[in-house]
């Protein structure tokens, strides 16, 4: 199933692709979340792929702003047809495709493709996991002073009273501070080693389903902020090479 995953992703990645900057239906889904044409267009598409040659399987999707439960089976696609949607409407370069495929509970297969740089992020829960077809593995980086991370806003960040301590926090305490737009991608670069950690509150299972089982099949750690084992279904989250984990931890408590 995992090259039906593949399959899937760069023919959804490709329909983003082809839209990428002619984007004329907008929806806002709340004051700044945003639902395009090209969302909408992907998301079909992967549905019908996954009700054609999976039509058993349940699907968790994101349509139009609500979680929409299809099925109901002990197997579940988690799709994210366009992860950093408001990149794209702006015509900024940082989005992707992303899904996983859950059993009994258990992520075992998760893709993430990024159209624009043609990088799919593959993994299959005990195989590893790969950058186009080559097995990656997170950063060596062993201090959080010496370490590049990443982090995104959550839509209703003046509500989050933590938030803004904490990204000043690894301001002083990194070597540097991202913020691409995109859960997913920030999570597959951490499994391949671009980035050496990860936080973020208030993302959704389709943001994170791939990117917990790329981190972990490529060497790194997923966790709440206590530490406590993580949960696709519930933020917030801390992601890293495992190395700095601690650390991390250190500044999120």
């Amino acid at each position: 199933m995992l090259n039906f995953a593949i399959d899937t992703a760069r023919e959804a990645g490709h329909i983003l692709l082809e839209k990428f900057g002619r984007i004329t239906q907008i929806t806002k889904k709340g004051d700044i979340n945003l639902v395009t044409e090209a969302d909408l267009a992907s998301e079909a598409l992967i549905i019908e792929r996954i009700k054609s040659h999976h039509p058993k399987h349940e699907i968790l999707a994101e349509e139009a702003g609500k979680a929409v439960i299809i099925g109901d089976s002990v197997w579940k696609w988690i799709v994210d047809p366009l992860d950093g949607t408001t990149n794209y409407a702006h015509g900024y370069p940082c989005f992707c495709v992303t899904l996983a495929l859950e059993h009994e509970g258990e992520i075992v297969i998760g893709v993430t493709f990024d159209p624009t740089r043609d990088e799919l992020f593959s993994t299959e829960k005990g195989q590893g996991a790969s950058l186009n077809g080559r097995r990656i593995r997170v950063s060596a980086t062993q201090k959080l002073g010496d370490a590049l991370v990443v982090t995104g806003f959550p839509y209703d960040f003046k509500s989050k009273p933590d938030f803004a301590r904490h990204l000043t926090d690894f301001l002083f305490h990194s070597r540097g501070v991202r913020r691409d737009g995109s859960a997913a991608i920030d999570m597959a670069y951490v499994a391949c080693g671009r980035y050496d950690g990860f936080w973020e509150e208030g993302l959704n299972p389709w943001d994170v389903a791939a990117g917990k089982l790329l981190i972990e099949e490529a060497g790194g750690q997923v966790t709440y902020y206590d530490g406590s084992p993580f949960s696709i279904y519930s933020p917030p989250i801390c992601a890293s090479n495992g190395t700095i984990h601690s650390q991390m931890l250190d500044v999120l408590r």
